[in-house]
């Protein structure tokens, strides 16, 4: 959970110094009072904080960082030391400069973004330490001495190469501003790498750090990753529901599209048709047609205690199954204290939260039948010479969950059907598997599609013999892609299938590099 905690916190004590006086500048940021604070948090709950407001500025269109020490115990003055190592940089996949450090005239550490704007403001809500990003989390590698550096205050640590491509992170949020999609995409490549995770609308981190007004521009939720907040998925958790179904027998079931438990009343989306009752509704038309109805009654059958373990063991869903990522902890939350809790749950409701990079990851155990842990580090290279690694990043194809063979097919069929009722097309050699979600919030309703972009020749073990991930459509690789949309009001939305076209012109995106 650290890497987690270390995002949350340095955002929520950004949302404190900025609260206090929007105009104050951040002088002096001691690391080490810091990394105790990160480490004095012994519980954190899975929801990131819902502030809008970042970090208090130091220098324009940069951070700067500087240590201090007690001179003695009776000692009321402080000493300022520059760090002995700046941090390193951080690339794309490509190599493209997303972060950099130097020593100002003063010996001061001074952090910088991009000088490319676009990729600034598609990533600060991503990499900013403003909003607890990847600048935070890999701070010790960062620091970490680089071995062809410099000695003396001039010194650079090494550096990161992303999995992430900043040219179709940049193009995705670009689509998203020009149509207002506020929300997030996340698009996984096969062997659990992000390709791209983005949150709109975002913020420029020069502007942030350099003008004390700017803050109060920006709308709400600019400066949360949208991407990594837990909320509840709607009917994209019937995916997990299906195969609960499958496993337990329950194939048929009596569907009256309104169902009243002790004035407990669940409808399913579609209740006011005329076409029900449906005396002996298949578990495919079930998942295609999303029924609220078939899924609360087979989570009633099934039981509390096998519902709660069939989940975490072949999803890793729910307490005691957090999912250890190199860019923090996914934290799944189910709870249930009631049998409404348990219906509502079989179509992510109630007590159901979790984020979109989750649910790429489970969109790729739907379609391949095992969960790859997703990671954002593809190798730890040499600041001064980025084409020498010093070490490779995380694991690709690291399984962490499987859906039992026997199960897998329905799944597949029932996740063909509604990409099918989507209409969305992909190109020759592509198949779409898909399950959308309309997903009740304190904020609103969200609407998501989980999918995955499957090129047919990937048996999901490999996408070719070249790993280099300019090659990777080329080797034959797939994605999966999640799209969350959470201001539907404004597009005239009622149910997630509306959003289809936004979701293929993603898909267009990721396809085209």
């Amino acid at each position: 959970m650290k890497h987690k905690i270390k995002r949350l916190i340095a955002a929520a004590f950004s949302v404190i110094i900025m609260s206090a006086t929007a105009s104050c500048r951040l002088e002096e940021l001691d690391p080490d009072e810091v990394e105790d604070a990160f480490n004095s948090v012994s519980r954190y709950d899975g929801n990131i904080p819902t502030s809008e407001n970042g970090e208090a500025p130091d220098e324009s269109g940069s951070d700067t960082v500087t240590t201090t020490a007690a001179v003695s115990e009776e000692a009321t003055t402080t000493t300022t030391v520059v760090s002995p190592v700046a941090k390193g940089n951080i690339y794309d996949s490509d190599g493209k400069l997303l972060m950099s450090s130097y020593h100002n005239e003063t010996g001061t550490e001074v952090r910088s973004s991009s000088s490319d704007q676009n990729y600034r403001i598609a990533f600060g809500n991503i990499l900013s330490r403003s909003s607890g990003g990847f600048d935070s989390t890999f701070e010790s590698i960062l620091r970490k001495d680089n071995p062809t550096a410099v000695n003396g205050d001039a010194e650079i640590g090494q550096s990161i190469q992303l999995t992430m491509d900043a040219d179709a992170q940049n193009a995705v949020y670009q689509y998203m501003q020009s149509n207002n999609i506020v929300g997030s995409v996340v698009v996984m490549r096969n062997d659990g790498s992000i390709m791209a995770e983005v949150s709109y609308p975002s913020y420029d981190p020069d502007l942030l750090l350099s003008d004390p007004n700017y803050i109060n521009t920006l709308p709400s939720g600019a400066c949360i990753n949208k991407a990594f907040q837990n909320v509840s998925p709607g009917s994209c958790f019937k995916i997990m529901s299906e195969v609960l179904c499958d496993k337990h027998g329950i194939t048929s079931l009596y569907d009256d599209g309104t169902w009243n438990d002790n004035g407990s009343v669940i409808v399913n989306w579609d209740h006011n048709t005329g076409y029900y009752p449906v005396p002996d509704r298949s578990l495919y038309s079930a998942f295609v047609n999303s029924s609220n109805i078939f899924f609360a009654k087979a989570f009633q059958q099934i039981g509390t205690e096998d519902v709660l373990n069939d989940l975490g063991n072949i999803f890793n869903f729910g307490s005691g199954y957090e999912i250890w990522c190199d860019f923090g902890s996914l934290e799944n939350n189910i709870e249930i204290y009631c049998d409404d809790d348990l219906r509502r749950s079989a179509f992510g409701q109630s007590y159901v939260r979790t984020c979109p990079i989750y649910l790429a990851a489970l969109a790729r155990e739907a379609v391949f039948g095992d969960m790859v842990k997703p990671f954002v580090i593809k190798n730890i290279v040499d600041t001064n010479d980025f084409s020498n690694v010093l070490e490779e990043g995380s694991e690709p194809f690291e399984v962490i969950g499987s859906i039992p063979k026997e199960y897998r097919q329905n799944l597949l069929e029932g996740m063909s059907g509604v990409a099918s009722n989507l209409g969305v097309y992909v190109p020759e050699g592509y198949q779409l598997y898909a399950k959308t979600g309309t997903a009740e919030t304190g904020a609103g309703d969200f609407l998501y599609i989980t999918g995955c972009v499957k090129n047919i020749n990937d048996d999901g073990s490999s996408y070719g013999e070249n790993s280099d991930y300019s090659d990777y459509k080329s080797s034959g690789g797939s994605y999966s892609i999640v799209m969350q949309v959470q201001n539907p009001q404004y597009h005239g939305f009622s149910f997630a299938s509306n959003s289809a076209s936004y979701y293929k012109g993603i898909v267009d995106i990721v396809l085209s590099y």
